[in-house]
């Protein structure tokens, strides 16, 4: 029976795709603008639900610096950034709730392990989760294959040979190829399809099916949109991945009213 609790789920009960809209560059000024708003106003709230995302990521981080992996440390970023959408999830829930006049306490955040649809979440949270792990072994081959496969005396040894070589520019080329199309991969299955689970009755295929379509019907809206994620990711790194204290509640709730208006 709990197999076949989880397996509905996943399934959902709405078969069909919903319709998708056409977009333009205004939705994504519209999208950043309420996510701005929703991050004012639950503030406290959201910070403290951000704060977790960079404080993994300096974990992570020392513990590579003191394990000699640094060749590994912009990789396990760009692993960090494709898991954004799954940290971002208890932000659209509160995004939800503010747009349904219910309670928005912080703790509401938490109402995603009671969602009906957490079953379908958890699997395309692990499917995500599975692709930054094969970018993670693709990166050290692309370093093993190029600068490597002996780790660099030093940070500063490692920079200087990642843009003073040609073997660095081959890392530097292969390296964004392929995380480049990952990316790609990751905002195509997942750009709405969080949402969507949390606020409709639809299953893990027919939101990432939903998912695809949008980015389809709209490639060069929803690329804009990536590369805007991807730039305030990278500006929210500095100092020390705290600015992404700021960064991911506005792209978080941003995402769930790109998400209402993407999707009919």
């Amino acid at each position: 029976s709990q197999l076949a609790e989880t397996v509905s789920e996943i399934g959902g009960t709405e078969a069909d795709p919903p319709l998708v809209h056409d977009l333009i560059w205004e939705d994504l000024a519209y999208a950043l603008r309420a996510g701005w708003g929703d991050t004012m106003t639950f503030r406290g709230d959201a910070v403290f639900l951000a704060l977790v995302y960079p404080m993994i990521g300096i974990t992570l981080i020392n513990l590579s610096f003191h394990a000699g992996l640094i060749p590994m440390i912009l990789p396990l970023l760009a692993a960090f950034a494709l898991l954004g959408p799954v940290a971002a999830v208890g932000l659209y829930e509160l995004s939800r709730r503010r747009e349904a006049g219910l309670d928005t306490s912080w703790v509401h955040a938490w109402d995603v392990f009671r969602a009906p649809r957490f079953g379908a979440i958890a699997a395309l949270a692990v499917g995500l989760l599975v692709i930054a792990m094969v970018w993670m072994l693709l990166a050290a081959k692309i370093y093993a294959a190029t600068l490597g496969p002996e780790a660099p005396a030093s940070l500063g040894a490692f920079i200087g040979d990642v843009f003073t070589t040609w073997a660095g520019w081959q890392m530097i080329l292969l390296g964004g190829l392929t995380g480049g199309a990952l990316a790609v991969l990751v905002l195509a299955i997942s750009v709405v399809s969080f949402p969507m689970l949390l606020d409709r009755d639809v299953g893990l295929p027919v939101a990432v099916v939903t998912s695809v379509r949008v980015l389809r019907r709209n490639p060069v809206v929803i690329l804009g949109w990536g590369a805007i994620v991807l730039g305030l990711l990278a500006l929210g790194s500095l100092p020390m991945l705290l600015g992404l204290v700021i960064v991911l509640p506005v792209l978080g709730h941003g995402t769930w009213h790109l998400y209402r208006r993407a999707v009919g």
